[in-house]
């Protein structure tokens, strides 16, 4: 009787645990291939070891109690190199802070699939490339901060379905067209927007868009 109390045990947790096993490994694949992308020379990422199966034991890298990650925290942290879009798949992540490095390249648009992310910090870098309207699938986004970057393109209509929206700074890049002033658009000041060179101002409710047509990449 034992012996079937166990084995039924283990059929009930087991798939739990596979499952929990297998979600450790995709989100530890994910920051390793993080880390293989970007130059590291203060050795930050230096606990990041692939043959650690649970990334909640590396530096700068919180878990919830079901050991998914939840945070980065790599400001400032003397990083070069590119993001990767297999940043994606932190689908629990919550705070993205790459701030203060010297990463180039484009924003992927797979971070548009990590739906719980709270606050993406990645100002004060050398991000190139359009700001992916995917970001416009984070409903829990508060916090958007790209300032001090190269990006170039418009500021994609689609973020203005960001209810939650509270803080967005897209200033000092290159971006062009013009700002969106409706949904959670209505209530930021010019401050967010400054130093873009070839931004035309705020569009006109209720009229043809400034850019509407013409050139703007």
């Amino acid at each position: 009787m034992a012996s079937c109390a166990v084995l039924h045990l283990l059929v009930l947790v087991l798939p739990s645990i596979i499952l929990a096993l297998t979600d450790a490994n995709l989100e530890g694949d994910a920051l390793y291939a993080l880390r293989r992308a970007v130059k590291d020379p203060g050795h930050v990422l230096q606990s990041w070891d692939p043959n650690l199966v649970d990334p909640c034991t590396w530096f700068h890298v919180t878990c919830d109690g079901d050991n998914r990650v939840t945070r980065l925290d790599l400001g400032n942290a003397k990083l070069s190199g590119s993001l990767v879009p297999e940043l994606g798949k932190l689908v629990r992540l919550q705070y993205l802070e790459l701030y203060m490095n010297e990463l180039v390249g484009p924003i992927p648009k797979e971070l548009g699939n990590l739906k719980s992310l709270v606050s993406l910090d990645l100002y004060d870098n050398n991000l190139t490339g359009i700001i992916p309207a995917s970001l416009s699938k984070l409903s829990n986004l508060k916090f958007l901060r790209l300032n001090s970057n190269r990006l170039t393109g418009r500021i994609p209509r689609e973020l203005t379905k960001l209810a939650s929206l509270k803080i967005i700074d897209v200033s000092n890049n290159d971006l062009c067209g013009t700002i969106p002033t409706s949904g959670s658009f209505s209530k930021f000041t010019e401050e967010s927007f400054v130093n873009n060179s070839r931004l035309e101002g705020p569009e006109l409710m209720g009229f043809v868009r400034y850019d509407a047509a013409g050139s703007c990449k």
